[in-house]
């Protein structure tokens, strides 16, 4: 039996590259929260006594927090009364044009309001390559990473940006003591925070396309994506 796409990838205009980190039993993405588990449900084996012969499934359970894996933040993940992923429209989520800015080499944390300077961002995911997740799943992950100042999120507020993501522990700094104000800016402005990407290197810093989509939960405000780049 043939499983693999019947579509030629190389036929298709604009190359796709995979932006999220698998999703594991054990997984740390961000220390301190659980890991994600995974279980069987029904086993092959098992099923075989429910099916035709030569017929079985395996049906699994998965237990995690949204915030697993790569993952979309939507505005109750702050605010009580924002829209959770059930309200998120995908016109805000799909086939983004893309802002790359590559801060890999940045001697700074803080990644401020004048990097994004010279740069027409309406309407656009604005990613942060800053290499962090080279580090991802080991303990320095989880410290000095790099994050977005308040007065960046301000700006990118103010210049009616989609979605901002970064490849690193969070967009906000972790060990300023619990502020959190890109977080609460961005989230305010109806703009979704994409956390722990990857591979960002491999885009332009301008015309790729961005697209991460969670599942319609409702009453959640965060949950792991499926987040990708379609290269011009």
């Amino acid at each position: 039996m043939n499983l693999t796409n019947p579509l030629n990838a190389t036929a298709r205009a604009g190359r796709l590259v995979d932006l999220s980190h698998v999703i594991r039993a054990g997984l740390v993405t961000y220390p301190g929260l659980p890991a994600p588990i995974i279980t069987p449900h029904l086993t092959r084996e098992e099923s075989r006594s429910h099916y035709a012969p030569g017929t079985e499934f395996a049906l699994d359970l998965i237990t995690m927090i949204g915030n697993t894996g790569t993952y979309l933040d939507s505005p109750f993940h702050r605010y009580e009364g924002g829209a959770d992923l059930a309200g998120l429209s995908l016109d805000t989520m799909v086939d983004q044009p893309a802002e790359v800015f590559h801060l890999q080499n940045s001697a700074e944390r803080g990644i401020r309001a004048e990097v994004f300077h010279n740069r027409d961002l309406a309407g656009k995911a604005v990613l942060l390559h800053t290499g962090w997740d080279s580090r991802f799943g080991l303990p320095s992950y989880a410290h000095g990473a790099p994050f977005l100042t308040g007065d960046a999120a301000d700006y990118l507020v103010a210049r009616d940006v989609t979605i901002v993501g970064i490849d690193s522990l969070n967009i906000d700094d972790t060990e300023s003591g619990g502020h959190r104000p890109a977080h609460s800016a961005l989230l305010a402005a109806g703009i979704h925070v994409v956390e722990h990407l990857t591979n960002l290197q491999e885009l332009p810093e301008t015309g790729s396309t961005f697209t991460s989509v969670p599942p319609r939960v409702e009453g959640f405000g965060t949950f792991p994506v499926r987040a990708y780049a379609r290269l011009p």
